[in-house]
């Protein structure tokens, strides 16, 4: 009995010797809407003295404590997230440690607003890889703009820094910062029924719940691991990330807004058998922001492209878009861009977009095959207009399928 009781007290003594922090959880960092501030001993002003000063982070260089309604000059400084957020001076950076899971995909969403200059940008990075995502675009009419950055962890703790590696007049004049959070992702698989991998875009970055801007993806030069799984951003401008809760989403819970025209395009790589005809569906929509007027996306895959007209009243509604295309190599690239740039009807100057959701690709043989596809997706589009209609929504145009 003293045996085991002693190997029990030894095993205890070793498992705390050995433990490590539990992976951190999708959501916001600890502190991660900086509402838990310095004391007021920490700050000059609002600038904050001591490194630590703010709980859970870690502060370099020029960093203001920011409240809302806090005014600079004649500006009011609106906050996202609670009531506080933090400001970044020139080279000024916030850094935080977490544990997470070696190996896995996972992404950052944070919520940024200029204050000065025309020009800004931020470094964002992990221990082992880091980006630049510039911010002088405001997609967002309220002066703020949520952005995803997504990087796979080497180990299982990382470093998480922003960084403003400006070079104003005025040390102070940078971008706000509020509302850091992480998400891990799961990368899909095309099944039998569709070879598009995440063809709905359920899966993505953390969206805020009090978020109604969306979330920002960055081009896929800005990022090498990509926040929506399967998809690659492929252009100058971002693609806007958007959930069901504040816009209008065709299918599902998630969609993408092609925000910036044909410098706003995604793309996935496929597998296909070569000489062999396949099947290319998607819904094509306004996500109910205020975007008005004529829209088309183009959709091109192998050799075959198609223009999918869409006229939007802002309200929400969508089309069913169609492309039969013959494969020419073992690998196909499947790409989305708009045609036309947009802004919304609220004289705010915020670039808007079309909706993409619900994209499929199936093999087919022959016409009666062909033929069959058609009437599936005549059906699941007729399904979805009486769920809309059943639940009181209002569809801007009716589906249109073409056979090609």
């Amino acid at each position: 009995m003293y045996q085991e009781a002693a190997l029990l007290l030894a095993l205890l003594c070793v498992s705390s010797n050995v433990a490590v922090s539990a992976p951190i959880r999708d959501g916001l960092l600890p502190n991660g809407n900086f509402e838990i501030g310095p004391k007021p001993s920490q700050l000059k002003g609002s600038v904050v003295k001591e490194r630590n000063a703010v709980a859970h982070w870690d502060m370099t260089g020029f960093v203001e404590y920011i409240k809302a309604g806090q005014k600079q000059d004649d500006m009011v400084l609106v906050v996202p997230e609670g009531s506080s957020a933090v400001r970044l001076g020139n080279e000024a950076s916030i850094s935080q440690k977490i544990s997470v899971r070696s190996g896995r995909l996972y992404s950052i969403t944070f919520s940024a607003a200029r204050t000065c200059a025309q020009d800004e940008r931020l470094n964002i990075s992990v221990t082992h890889e880091s980006g630049v995502i510039p911010i002088q675009t405001m997609y967002g009419s309220d002066g703020w703009d949520s952005y995803s950055w997504a990087f796979k962890a080497g180990g299982p703790e990382i470093v998480i820094r922003i960084h403003n590696p400006g070079r104003e007049e005025q040390p102070a004049c940078g971008p706000l910062i509020d509302a850091v959070a992480i998400k891990a992702l799961f990368p899909p698989r095309f099944s039998g029924y569709n070879l598009i991998k995440n063809g709905n875009f359920e899966e993505g970055p953390y969206v805020f719940s009090t978020a109604k801007w969306g979330v920002l993806i960055p081009p896929f030069i800005e990022d090498d691991n990509s926040p929506l799984p399967g998809w690659i951003i492929e252009s100058l401008k971002a693609v806007k990330y958007v959930d069901k809760a504040h816009f209008f989403v065709p299918e599902g819970h998630r969609a993408i807004e092609l925000v910036g025209g044909k410098e706003s395009a995604v793309s996935q790589i496929v597998r296909t058998s070569p000489n062999k005809f396949y099947a290319l569906t998607f819904n094509v929509g306004d996500a109910r922001d205020g975007c008005e007027g004529p829209m088309a996306v183009e959709a091109f895959a192998g050799r075959g492209k198609t223009l999918v007209e869409y006229v939007s009243k802002g309200k929400g509604g969508f089309k069913r878009g169609r492309l039969v295309f013959k494969a020419v190599s073992a690998r196909t690239r499947v790409t989305f861009l708009s045609t036309f740039y947009h802004m919304k009807n609220d004289h705010s100057g915020s670039l808007c977009g079309p909706v993409v959701d619900d994209v499929r690709l199936v093999a087919v043989k022959t016409l009666r095959e062909k033929k069959d596809i058609y009437s599936q997706e005549l059906r699941v589009t007729n399904k979805i207009l009486q769920d809309q209609e059943q639940s009181g929504g209002k569809l801007a145009s009716q589906p249109v399928l073409r056979m090609r």
